[in-house]
């Protein structure tokens, strides 16, 4: 009775920390915020200057004395304080001036060490949370994507975000068989900073080979394959340079961090129990997170794993809708971790 009162004072949150993007949901409201996790600190003191969209606008074009960095990586926290901070922006800016500190489900990959979940809780708590209730991605992903998880058949899930892509076969709303690796669109952009390099002689940041990804990116054959103009640095000279690449050489550059996804997809199915594994041969694959998006990525796995595949709706905010289904029916979750 006493946490009902205090939900009437707070507002409670669900957040999808993400290596790339932080995804904000309040209860009863939806999603309310979602921007870079990226934070600009002041160079040698720390101090915050900008969070989120703010300091992304910032990324490699700072003076000597402002520092544009990313505080996760690879899923998990890489700097503690900064985490803490770009969370206690975040929290702040949706709590407005509710009395009781809210309760905070947060997405956490699944192969998360203990020390690492501590450091998640140990941030979120510090940032203003009263409880801190941490739930799977992959299991997060499933919820948000309408996945009938709490029945006793096979659904599988492959949530490919900014650090890290999870994979899991989920029944009776528990993870039966996962991997997490770290691959994501962080590593699809250094391959394609890698290729520009190798082949082109051109050096390039990081937004732009986001950029390339978006526009030429491509997992699959396309109907009709593209060109795009890049311009960065011309390694031989250092003078600004201009190249013309094609969607073809891009879907080469970006094979090997592709076949380390569907290695481990192998791996969850092989490993899968065989009443499960034949749930999937009618329900497929749902496929969520920001990697769903690269052209092909559904017909690539449909074609190795000989299973249907679909796209998640809306599939960057899955998991952060998964993590406000959790917050309505918080008892039920936590039962069914127990």
């Amino acid at each position: 009775m006493f946490e009902s009162i205090k939900s009437w004072f707070s507002n409670d949150i669900g957040i999808d920390l993400g290596t790339a993007n932080s995804l904000v949901y309040l209860k009863d409201k939806g999603i309310v915020l979602r921007e870079p996790s990226v934070v600009a600190i002041q160079a040698g003191t720390k101090k915050v200057l900008a969070v989120g969209n703010e300091a992304k606008a910032m990324l490699g074009r700072t003076p000597g004395n402002i520092v544009a960095i990313r505080p996760m990586k690879d899923g998990v926290i890489a700097d503690f304080d900064v985490t803490e901070e770009m969370l206690r922006h975040f929290i702040s800016k949706v709590q407005h001036r509710k009395l009781v500190e809210p309760r905070v489900v947060v997405a956490v990959p699944s192969g998360i060490t203990e020390v690492e979940r501590r450091a998640v809780e140990d941030s979120v708590t510090r940032a203003g949370a009263r409880e801190f209730y941490p739930i799977k991605q992959p299991l997060a992903a499933a919820i948000g994507a309408g996945l009938p998880v709490a029945e006793p058949a096979g659904n599988m899930v492959v949530d490919i975000g900014g650090g890290t892509a999870e994979i899991a076969v989920i029944s009776l709303a528990n993870i039966v068989q996962a991997t997490s690796l770290r691959v994501g669109g962080d590593q699809f952009d250094n391959a394609i900073i890698g290729h520009l390099k190798g082949a082109h002689n051109l050096k390039i940041g990081e937004r732009t080979a986001e950029e390339i990804k978006l526009k030429i990116g491509s997992a699959f054959p396309m109907d009709e394959e593209m060109t795009m103009e890049v311009k960065g640095l011309a390694i031989s000279s250092g003078l600004p340079h201009t190249v013309t690449i094609r969607s073809e050489e891009i879907r080469d550059a970006l094979k090997d961090p592709l076949s380390s996804i569907l290695e481990s997809i192998r791996q969850v199915l092989e490993q899968c129990p065989p009443e499960l594994a034949g749930d999937l041969v009618d329900r497929g694959i749902v496929v969520a997170g920001g990697g769903a998006l690269l052209r092909g990525i559904d017909r690539l796995i449909a074609k190795e794993t000989q299973l249907p595949v679909s796209i998640a709706d809306e599939p960057l905010i899955t998991v952060a809708n998964g993590t406000g289904q959790v917050l309505r029916n918080i008892d039920f979750w936590r039962r069914a971790a127990a």
